[in-house]
């Protein structure tokens, strides 16, 4: 990560790892920490809140980075610090109420399907703006900036840097609009076979496992 984002003349430190967690033991987890990890991510709720009972009080934090159903917003405000997959004014509402409850302002990042996959979630980019504007209105909720699971290229990473790319430009354009209580201040994108693109690209969030973790069964 640091001589990816050297040999663009970025400031390693602008540059944060989450190390993901799905399917990993608490005890694994605890080397990862005990090795300088401070962001965990995790993709499934049901997975997720065993392993944050048993390793309540420890100095990380824990993002939500799968799929999020709008019936697991409470789980999900209560746990996490930000949430990197949010997809639609239902999803973004549901988290505003749960958040108001327990009286927090949730961050969250914009899942944007800078591919069109249909396959995956996120916005579309297109419409990504017109979405941003009105889950800004919410009260409980604060955009921090955008996420993007690109397609898969097992032997070319470089393949993905158009995507990376677009979300950058997208970024950018939404700064330009200076919506009220949007800030666009992180790009989650780039995992274990293309981080080093997306860094160059400018992630400031790299979403990594197997080369961590290694291999899942």
């Amino acid at each position: 990560m640091d001589a990816a984002a050297r040999s663009c003349g970025r400031d390693p430190a602008s540059v944060k790892l989450v190390a993901v967690t799905k399917t990993v033991s608490v005890d694994a987890i605890c080397e990862a920490m005990a090795a300088g990890v401070a962001l965990l991510g995790e993709s499934y709720m049901q997975e997720a809140i065993p392993k944050l009972a048993v390793l309540a009080g420890q100095p990380v934090q824990w993002h939500f980075i799968g799929h999020l159903q709008s019936k697991k917003a409470k789980d999900a405000v209560k746990y996490f610090d930000l949430i990197h997959s949010v997809d639609s004014v239902k999803l973004a509402a549901a988290l505003d109420q749960a958040a108001a409850k327990i009286k927090k302002i949730q961050e969250i990042l914009i899942q944007v399907n800078a591919a069109g996959e249909t396959t995956k979630s996120g916005l579309d980019p297109d419409t990504a703006v017109g979405v941003i504007e009105e889950i800004s209105r919410l009260s409980n909720i604060r955009i921090k900036g955008l996420m993007t699971l690109p397609p898969f290229f097992d032997e070319a990473p470089e393949r993905v840097r158009p995507y990376f790319a677009a979300l950058a430009a997208l970024r950018d354009s939404i700064e330009a609009k200076k919506i009220p209580g949007v800030v666009m201040e992180e790009l989650s994108m780039g995992m274990t076979g293309d981080f080093e693109t997306a860094i160059k690209e400018g992630a400031t969030l790299v979403r990594i496992g197997t080369a961590i973790f290694g291999e899942r069964a």
